[in-house]
This record gives C-alpha cells, structure tokens and sequence, in this order.
C-alpha cells in the first residue's frame, strides 16, 4: 500500500504543480526544494484543502482521496497537520487544543494522552493560551494535537522554519523518537537538508511544480547526477554502528563499511546504529595516507565517479564498501593528483563534517 499521487493544481502568478508518483506509507518522506517550488500546495492538496484540477486523482492505502468528481472531506482523510506557524486555537488553552483534537478523532490516537503530553514535555503548558507560549511550545502543542486527532497520516510544513536553534533541536529530536516509535507515516516539508538528513528515509525532490528525482535519502544524497550535489550543502550520508566508546578522549568510534569514524563521545549503546552527515566541501584527497596529521577520519576509498567539469571546482564519488561519500575539490588539485576512476585513494575528512547530537571531535 501508498500514497499514490496523479496531480494537477494551479497557483498564484502561473505557477502550476503537475506531479505523478507513488510515496510509501511508511517512515518519513521528506518533500525538498526551493521557496515556490510546490511544496505546501503539493501537501493542502493531500490534505483536501485545495481543490486539484479535474482528471487529478490522490488514493492513499486504497481510499480515493481525491478524483473526477469525488472529493473526501479534509475531516475524513483522518490527517493530522502541523504548520510553519501552529495555527493553535487562539481562544483554547493547550489542554483545549489537545482536547478538541481528540474529540474528533476517528480511532484510539498512536499514543496514550499522558504519555504523549510528557514525551513533548507539555506537562506544565497545559493551562496556558498560545498566547503566552514561545514558538517552540507552541509548536509541540500543534505536533500533540495533530497525534491526538489519530491520525493515519501526518503531514509537517516547515515545522522547524520559525525556532530558534535550541528550540529546533529540541522538537526536530522529537520528530525523530516519534518516527521511531510510530507505525505512522509522515510527509515532512523542508528546504534544509541539513535538517531533512537527520530525519528522513525518502526523499521527494521538487523543482517549480515538477518531480526531478525520488529515492532513498542515503541513495540520493550520493549521486553526481542530482541537484543535491550541486548545492553548496551538498553532503553524503553513510550509516555506521558504534562500535566502542573512548572514555579517555571523550570519543564515540563508529564503524561504517570496517572503517572507524571518531566523533564526540554519544550516550548510546555500542551496536546502536547511527547516521552521519558528511559535507562534500570538508573531504580532502590524498594518493598516500598522511603520517602526520590533527584530522582523526582518514579513510581509504576508491573513485567510482568524477564530475565531467572544466569549472573551477569539481564532485568526485567515493565508494566506501557499498556505500559512498562526495568530495568536492578544486579542478586545478585534480589534475594535479592525476585523479581517475577506479584509483585507491585516501579521503581526509574534517571532524566537524560528522553529524552528532553531542558534537564534534576535533
């Protein structure tokens, strides 16, 4: 079963979004691109509040949302949406929120009322009016009323675009526990990958109303052939499992593919598998390991792919095992190097590079 989307929608200013494909019901999806690109109409048209062109049609497990002369009521496509801005009942305190949701709601919601309101730590927010809540309360409250409606697909716009840093850390962790915990499917709307990587498994790229790609996080965020990797964030992902921690240097070691990554020590368990977020413009290439250097991440790959470019700067692929890393160095070091498909070299990479909760090792 999916999400399967077969949509046609005018915007403002001749915008239109015209889109086909099919988006799995499970984990999180992101929908990635620029300001314009289509995002939020591609999300109010799923949700039934807009109406898509005749001929459009959007079934989820099987259910006609959306068809030639059928439109499922937002109430009934049992939806819960989070905004950019909350949109919280003004006149409601956070109990009220959470209780006109659950009244609504069509089925037992995905988790018990207190369980949830500790979870986003709502606890003491209760009596309180959106009014007297700073944006990151508010936007835990809009996450627990969205999850009280029992929803059977959850839908974040930019959900993050208005906090501040910590505040964003703290509600993108919870965005993370909550796909880990729920049997829930999520479409989550972003244009920072940064943000997207640490969240996502999919990934819709969208470019002014048009599909460009689809895929695999992990898969797309490697590629040459992609906008990804030609944004200046450009950046690989690779999976890896902590393997054992270095209380001496205050250091986690991650194996990824038999190699060992350093970063700063993590308060988890050793066999706990772990994400890192490795930008393309902080790996270096060297034809022999450096005997002598500060940078712990020095790691032997293979060319698989260089970048057909005369520009200053070009993108090379690494396989590390089965999976792969970007670097992005100068046109003028590659030739320099004599650099070619298939030659076994050594990628340095920057201890700042490496995505983790606790932050870097130097």
């Amino acid at each position: 079963m999916s999400l399967e989307i077969d949509l046609r929608c005018n915007g403002k200013h001749g915008f239109r979004l015209d889109l086909h494909c099919s988006i799995a019901d499970q984990g999180v999806t992101a929908v990635y691109g620029a300001s314009g690109s289509g995002k939020s109409t591609l999300l109010d048209c799923i949700a039934g509040l807009r109406e898509p062109e005749q001929g459009s049609r959007i079934l989820f497990r099987g259910t006609r949302w959306s068809s030639t002369g059928h439109s499922l009521p937002a109430w009934q496509r049992r939806i819960g949406y989070v905004f950019q801005d909350a949109r919280l009942f003004p006149h409601l305190t956070v109990a009220g929120n959470l209780d006109f949701a659950a009244r609504r709601a069509a089925a037992e919601p995905p988790l018990p009322r207190e369980r949830l309101i500790d979870m986003l730590g709502l606890a003491t927010l209760l009596k309180q009016r959106p009014g007297s809540l700073s944006a990151g309360q508010k936007q835990r409250a809009a996450i627990g009323r969205a999850l009280c409606s029992a929803p059977q697909l959850l839908l974040l716009d930019e959900p993050l675009a208005n906090l501040d840093h910590a505040a964003s850390a703290q509600c993108l962790e919870l965005l993370q526990q909550l796909a880990q915990q729920l049997d829930l499917p999520m479409l989550y709307v972003s244009h920072d990958m940064e943000e997207v990587s640490q969240l996502a498994d999919n990934l819709l790229l969208l470019d002014n109303g048009h599909l460009q790609e689809q895929g695999s996080i992990i898969d797309l965020s490697s590629r040459l052939d992609t906008r990804l990797a030609h944004e200046e964030q450009a950046a690989a992902i690779v999976l890896g499992e902590i393997s054992a921690q270095d209380d001496a240097f205050g250091l986690t070691e991650i194996s990824a593919e038999g190699q060992t990554l350093y970063v700063s020590q993590l308060p988890l368990a050793i066999g706990s598998r772990r994400r890192l977020r490795i930008p393309a413009r902080d790996v270096s290439i060297c034809r022999e390991r450096p005997l002598h250097s500060s940078i712990l991440n020095i790691l032997p790959v293979t060319i698989a792919e260089i970048e057909e470019s005369q520009r200053a700067r070009l993108l090379l692929r690494l396989a590390l095992g089965q999976q792969h890393l970007l670097a992005r160095i100068t046109y003028k070091s590659a030739q320099r190097l004599g650099l070619q498909v298939g030659d076994q070299v050594f990628a340095q990479i920057k201890s700042v590079a490496l995505l983790s909760e606790a932050g870097d090792a130097s």
